[in-house]
């Protein structure tokens, strides 16, 4: 084994000093590893589990067609995604591929955007506990009352059950990538298992066939009308398939990344999709009712919970709780490496504190800690008013959109340029290419992001003032935006000021 793996993980080691970095992390992840870092991120037996009821809401079994929208979406995304890595196999993927094909200001604000809004998944990823652990337990409800995360005493209970999850994914990521890859690894067989588990229990216990996905009746009679009620159900898709990039993310401490990464982005983004459709699909056909009110309030819990019974409901709550576990593992790992990217470049406060490598375990430290704390002090925002911090969640989805927008749209720019060419005629043979189908995909890719950010960010009452108290919320998208790009400014300003 030490005469095949040295000798790669000393190439490896040799093209990131090519790329103008030191090796310092230590280069432990393999295929699976790497696939699990983006499997994890999109968590479908999390995310789906949170909100079905939301895209069942607003078009009924018609919201499954948002889920191959999106699908075909964020594969041209991920495919652009996938030629970045092979060309630039470093940490803090985003931040850098942005840097290198628009420039430092634009990877500055796409690390900026990204980062910011890592800290608020890893919070709303920490937070789902809520949902399942009380169900599992009442001793779980460790302030008392009602456990529904709507409430005061739910809401202020998920604020320490996220608190405690944080802690422990800070720890295991300070520890070490080993450490981190081996319990990532673990918790996505875990979820694979889950989700595979129960597709099969729903198909065994359908009740209507695969055409149940043509009822358009709830579309045809929404207020929204049709249109409008479809791009709405079309966010739950939308929250669900981001950060299949985070096997980017990891690229300095995977082996033979150039490879490696551009697959493991494709196939935990596909492997994601297609374990999604089959879960919304065979729900929608095992469900009890279709119309007593609860696909649309209760989701794919109602239906779980009538197919499977009490026990084997528990068994797989048990396992939603592993992949929260490791989603919000994922999370904060994608995150702690670009923060320690950008720190490296010098680009952020304390860039000497949060570029420093832990000498044997080879792991950026204080930006796992950064990390961690910062989400628990964004899981405060969620004391007595989950509403909020929903509306957040909502908001930070919109910044990763914005963040991908700033690598695809300088990348078509080169592509244009013919800067993108010559760039490829200097790399390894056989790396991964669009050839001639990528400027296609990329202007496809950027049309997509740029619809997709528009319909995230509209104002809707529906999205963003459910209870119609705050008009002010309705306009949370842009506003957040707005200031986070402000403070943005400020802070690079004072850097630049600083390191002049």
């Amino acid at each position: 084994m030490t005469s095949t793996v040295l000798p790669t993980v000393h190439a490896d080691d040799a093209d990131l000093t090519s790329l103008g970095y030191q090796p310092t992390l230590h280069r432990k992840l393999g295929r699976y590893a790497s696939f699990a870092a983006g499997f994890s991120f999109v968590s479908i037996l999390t995310t789906i589990f949170q909100l079905f009821a939301f895209g069942y809401s607003f078009a009924g079994p018609a919201f499954f067609w948002t889920w191959p929208v999106v699908l075909v979406g964020q594969l041209l995304v991920a495919l652009n995604f996938a030629e970045l890595a092979a060309r630039y196999p470093l940490s803090g993927a985003v931040y850098q591929w942005a840097r290198r094909v628009g420039g430092e200001g634009v990877g500055w604000f796409a690390g900026w955007f990204m980062a910011i809004a890592q800290v608020v998944t890893a919070a709303a990823a920490a937070i789902a506990l809520q949902v399942v652990l009380p169900q599992l337990w009442d001793g779980f409800q460790v302030v008392g009352g009602d456990p529904a995360l709507n409430t005061v005493t739910g809401a202020a209970n998920a604020v320490i059950l996220g608190a405690v999850l944080l802690v422990a994914t800070t720890v295991i990521n300070s520890l070490g990538v080993k450490l981190m890859a081996h319990v990532n690894s673990v918790g996505v067989t875990c979820e694979i298992v889950g989700v595979v588990a129960v597709i099969l229990a729903l198909i065994s216990a359908a009740q209507r066939g695969p055409d149940v996905v043509a009822d358009t009746t709830v579309l045809q009679t929404s207020d929204l009308g049709a249109v409008g009620a479809f791009l709405v159900s079309g966010l739950m898709a939308a929250y669900v398939m981001v950060g299949f990039n985070s096997a980017g993310e990891l690229s300095e401490e995977t082996k033979d990344p150039r490879r490696t990464a551009p697959r493991t982005i494709l196939s935990a983004l596909l492997i994601s999709g297609i374990g999604g459709a089959l879960m919304i699909i065979t729900a929608l056909m095992a469900a009890p009712s279709l119309d007593d009110g609860r696909l649309a309030t209760e989701g794919l819990p109602y239906v779980l919970t009538a197919v499977l019974g009490t026990f084997w409901g528990k068994v797989l709550l048990v396992d939603v709780a592993i992949a929260i576990f490791v989603c919000t593992l994922a999370i904060q790992t994608a995150g702690s490496r670009l923060v320690f990217s950008m720190a490296r470049d010098g680009k952020l406060p304390a860039s000497a504190l949060l570029s420093t490598v832990h000498p044997t375990r080879g792991t950026p430290m204080w930006p796992s800690i950064i990390i961690g704390a910062l989400a628990v002090g964004v899981l405060a925002i969620n004391v007595g008013n989950a509403a909020l911090f929903t509306t957040l969640c909502s908001v930070c989805i919109v910044m990763v959109y914005l963040a991908y927008l700033l690598v695809t749209v300088p990348q078509l720019i080169n592509r244009l340029r013919g800067d993108w060419n010559r760039v490829g005629q200097t790399l390894p043979a056989g790396l991964f290419s669009l050839g001639r189908w990528g400027l296609p995909v990329n202007i496809l890719a950027v049309l997509y992001g740029a619809v997709m950010v528009v319909n995230l960010a509209w104002p809707r009452p529906e999205v963003y003032d459910p209870s119609g108290e705050n008009g002010l919320l309705l306009y949370s998208a842009p506003l957040m935006v707005t200031v986070v790009l402000l403070l943005g400014i400020w802070v690079r300003r004072r850097n630049l000021a600083a390191s002049a």
